[in-house]
């Protein structure tokens, strides 16, 4: 190697070392971020920013307040965010690396827990990561065709992948006129293949074929439309996040004609995401409680007969009383055997609650190789895809 080709590599070390002690650096405690809850980076309102730990150390234990330890300008705990550019650049210096989950291996305890066999997964495969996914927010599986829908926030909204991770569609212009896609929040595949994606832009919902055609867009005064699944009828279910409402779609999406938008539901709190099982017709929600923590609130997860008739529910509180830790349930889906599965950003994990009879049993059944998992969906053979928010990436879990 030459010495100019030396001292190059001498310079880009030592501005990877600044780099590194400069940015990636809590200044409060001089402990380095990391992509784990302790040491997350989060900025507040000011712009400043420090790690989880200490905003919750600063943080009032009564009201959540605390001042900024650099201007001194006061907020609230609540109030602060993850800093994604510090994540990705992370991301950039030191990639991660998945690691195949360890089944039976409980979160948080040290301790071992059994696992039936039936719940066993084995990790596949990972494809997606940052640039090829921006920000994803939702996927869902289209059994007709056997690919992957997921909606993020490239100018390209919606991505349709093969289960090996190719991308052969996309579609869904960002922007504001027609079908334009401004921000959206979850997509659904109908039984037909139709994509349905909630908008939270412009508060509609919009359907295209699978050539990315605009087939409906449907307003009807929601207020903030979030959550999708398919029902075993091909309608849509949509939760409406900000009214509180259950909402039933019913249209004939060939034609693109609306037939009814029916309340199913209504009173939830901040309901988010939705699943519908295909064997029962049973439909179990999330609802976001009101938040204290700076990073995790309380969430609720309630369950419905096909008939709509409440038939258990259970929030953090509960759910901590039957597993040693807090859980975020931050999506859900149904596996082929009718349990509910969630999955738990708290603890980068994905737990069965059971089917909705014997509702809820807790069973970690993915533990490792996850950081911020979002987003769920079974495949026809049972495979489990996981949306992972944290490196942008999709992974495949098969069973034993």
């Amino acid at each position: 190697m030459s010495v100019k080709a030396t001292e190059k590599v001498q310079i880009m070390t030592e501005l990877v070392d600044q780099t590194e002690t400069g940015l990636l650096e809590c200044k409060v405690c001089f402990e380095r971020y990391s992509q784990q809850k302790k040491h997350r980076p989060r900025n507040l309102p000011c712009g400043h920013v420090m790690c989880l730990e200490c905003v919750s150390s600063l943080a009032h234990p009564r009201n959540f307040k605390l001042e900024c330890p650099f201007c001194r300008r006061a907020c609230k705990s609540s109030e602060t965010s993850d800093c994604l550019p510090l994540l990705h650049l992370m991301e950039i210096l030191s990639p991660s690396v998945t690691n195949a989950p360890v089944s039976g291996r409980t979160v948080g305890t040290g301790e071992d827990m059994a696992v039936p066999a039936s719940h066993v997964l084995t990790f596949s495969l990972s494809f997606g990561g940052w640039g090829t996914l921006i920000n994803p927010t939702g996927i869902a599986v289209c059994q007709k065709s056997g690919c992957v829908a997921v909606a993020h926030d490239g100018k390209k909204r919606i991505k349709l992948f093969t289960f090996n991770g190719s991308c052969i569609q996309q579609f869904g212009e960002r922007g504001e006129a027609g079908n334009d896609i401004i921000y959206p929040t979850d997509v659904a595949v109908t039984l037909d293949g139709h994509i349905v994606v909630t908008d939270s832009g412009d508060h509609s919902v919009k359907v295209f074929d699978f050539n990315g055609r605009g087939k409906l867009v449907i307003s009807e005064s929601f207020s903030l439309p979030w959550g999708l699944d398919t029902m075993p009828q091909n309608d849509i279910v949509m939760t409406d996040s900000e009214a509180g409402v259950l909402y039933r779609l019913t249209a004939n999406f060939k034609r693109g004609e609306l037939k009814e938008v029916k309340k199913m539901y209504s009173n939830l709190c901040n309901p988010r995401k939705v699943a519908v099982s295909q064997i029962s017709g049973a439909i179990t929600v999330i609802e976001h409680l009101m938040a204290k923590d700076p990073s995790f609130g309380c969430t609720r997860v309630k369950v419905f007969s096909a008939d709509m008739k409440l038939i258990s529910q259970v929030d953090s509180f509960g759910l901590s009383l039957v597993f040693p830790s807090k859980l975020y349930a931050s999506a859900v889906a149904f596996s082929k055997e009718g349990h509910i599965i969630v999955t738990d950003s708290y603890n980068q994990a994905i737990f069965s609650l059971g089917k909705p009879e014997e509702f809820p049993v807790c069973k970690p059944i993915i533990t490792h190789g996850l950081s911020y998992p979002m987003g769920l969906a079974y495949t026809a053979n049972n495979s489990l895809i996981v949306l992972d928010g944290g490196d942008h990436s999709l992974k495949v879990y098969t069973t034993c």
